[in-house]
């Protein structure tokens, strides 16, 4: 039976400072959660990259990751590597399990801006066969009702339902607030659940705390059988935010480079297992390790 619902209000607000980024001078990024994972819970890291390419110079590579998954959603631009493109709008999740090597190269010049997630996986799933899944964003479920328009791309909000398959249950959705809109959404209340605002300004919650552009505002948690709503309004300018909402693992990680593991050893192996080639490149998976949708 479900306890009296709560509404989620804020419990704290950041700012992430625009930072250098590591494909050069038109690269900024912001780091939205870093090394707060105890917290954070099971979001691992998110990252706000804004590539502003003016030559023609090649960036990026080949790169492993194993033990966790990247979810990447692109606001702006293009990018991909051999077996996909992302568009503006597209969403990505990559299962890196066992180990994979994906590139991510840009050539020519460029305009971007990708969130990309690194999303801890269940114990149990740590180390999974890798699977690539890409939702486009023609093909994302969509509402649009009362000044909001709601884009899902995983788990279940807003009377949508994503098709990603999940490790981790997990709500991402980017949700448009015309000036004045209010949103009033269910969300399970033991989820790990914060805002991440892209445009204008938004009060949240009963107390109407108000969060502006590039702010991280997480949200407050009920019981494992409560139930809790989000309440959004937007200011004069209407509001852009993306809502991260996940099932915390309760599990402590070894985070190191490109891996996440359970002890220490397993890092080692990780890096041995790369150096000898024995993590395949994600242009090699098998029909039913990439998924389409």
């Amino acid at each position: 039976m479900e306890n009296q619902r709560i509404v989620r209000e804020i419990t704290s607000i950041k700012t992430p400072p625009a930072e250098p980024g590591f494909l050069g001078p038109d690269h900024t990024a912001r780091a939205v959660i870093y090394k707060e994972f105890e917290q954070s819970d099971p979001f691992i890291l998110l990252m706000d990259d804004f590539l502003d390419k003016k030559d023609d110079a090649p960036v990026g590579g080949p790169h492993p990751h194993a033990g966790f998954e990247t979810v990447s959603l692109l606001l702006e631009g293009a990018i991909g590597d051999e077996g996909h493109m992302m568009q503006k709008g597209d969403f990505q999740m990559m299962t890196a399990g066992s180990g994979i090597v994906h590139t991510d190269t840009i050539e020519g010049k460029s305009r971007m801006r990708l969130l990309q997630m690194w999303l801890n996986l269940p114990k149990a799933d740590r180390w999974t066969a890798p699977r690539v899944q890409d939702l486009t964003f023609e093909n994302a479920p969509k509402s649009d009702r009362n000044g909001v328009t709601t884009v899902l791309y995983s788990g279940s909000f807003a009377g949508l339902r994503s098709p990603v398959k999940n490790h981790v249950p997990l709500i991402i959705a980017d949700i448009r607030l015309q000036a004045g809109a209010k949103l009033s959404e269910s969300l399970p209340a033991s989820y790990n659940a914060f805002l991440y605002v892209i445009n204008g300004n938004v009060a949240v919650g009963d107390k109407g705390n108000v969060l502006n552009i590039n702010q991280i505002g997480w949200l407050s948690k009920g019981g494992a059988n409560a139930g809790s709503d989000l309440v959004l309004e937007a200011g004069s300018e209407g509001a852009r935010v993306i809502l991260y909402a996940g099932e915390p693992q309760n599990d402590p990680i070894i985070s190191y480079g490109p891996f996440i593991a359970d002890r220490q050893e397993e890092i080692r192996d990780l890096y041995s297992d790369f150096r000898h080639g024995k993590m395949r490149h994600v242009s090699t998976l098998q029909e039913g390790q990439r998924f389409l949708y």
